[in-house]
């Protein structure tokens, strides 16, 4: 008789795709909806929450098959991913490349200097603008880049202080972030387990370093490439050209 384990893990690989992807989503999304957070954390949201159709939709749309290359961001932006629920989630990016514009819900709490207003946010994700602007130069649509590529992140909560300032995970208590890391962890093995890319590329030294943990053993290879935030002085000084440069350099692309 088959074990019940191996069962399950049978089924779920005959799923699509689309549907592992789903399914693992909402897993992640149970999980740290349990955690909790002290101090400075004031704020967690979890686009996974109010903004499940709009990823729905992306994973449904462009996660059809294998890909050779996925991109691992570090969590929301404020006026990305937590507006759009789509990782690195710049408005103009996935509203008007993608095809994407769903309704966004509310976090139970929200702080006032970081409302949530979805497709209507006035206010730029420089660094989702960076990359996808680069991925919409390079492919002549998103059809064409999401035939061998894929971008998601590795933690979906974003974290504010008192004052508004967001806070990363890596700077949480080494109490919170152990959970964290955990569902966080589980979450990625199960996505890169389901897409089997040639390729997984840390967006950031962050991701670079937990991909590199969660996947060891596994067949995947880990690159780099630079984080395209504001914060960076050399992502200033020229991102797209940086970043293509590294994903060359790497026979990425």
């Amino acid at each position: 008789m088959i074990a019940l384990g191996v069962f399950f893990r049978l089924v779920w690989r005959l799923m699509s795709i689309a549907k592992r992807l789903l399914e693992a989503g909402e897993v992640l999304r149970d999980e740290v909806n349990a955690l909790t957070f002290e101090a400075p954390v004031e704020y967690v949201y979890n686009p996974l929450n109010y903004a499940w159709k709009a990823y729905t939709a992306y994973v449904e749309r462009f996660a059809q098959t294998a890909k050779k290359a996925v991109f691992l961001g570090m969590n929301p932006g404020p006026f990305g991913m937590a507006q759009t629920g789509i990782p690195f989630g710049e408005i103009p990016a996935v509203r008007d490349w993608m095809s994407i514009c769903e309704p966004i819900g509310k976090p139970e709490r929200e702080h006032p200097k970081r409302p949530i207003e979805g497709f209507g946010c006035p206010r730029s994700e420089v660094s989702g603008r960076r990359l996808w602007g680069l991925f919409a130069e390079r492919f002549d649509s998103p059809e064409a880049f999401f035939q061998d590529h894929f971008v998601i992140n590795y933690c979906p909560l974003v974290f504010a202080e008192e004052s508004g300032r967001n806070r990363t995970p890596d700077k949480l208590l080494a109490t919170e972030r152990e959970p964290l890391y955990a569902a966080c962890d589980r979450h990625l093995k199960a996505l890169v387990e389901a897409l089997e890319p040639e390729w997984l590329v840390g967006v950031g030294g962050f991701a670079e370093g937990r991909a590199r943990d969660v996947l060891k053993g596994m067949p995947t290879r880990i690159g780099k490439v630079l984080h395209p935030s504001p914060a960076s002085p050399a992502a200033n000084r020229g991102w797209a050209e940086a970043a293509t440069k590294q994903l060359e350099t790497q026979s990425i692309w």
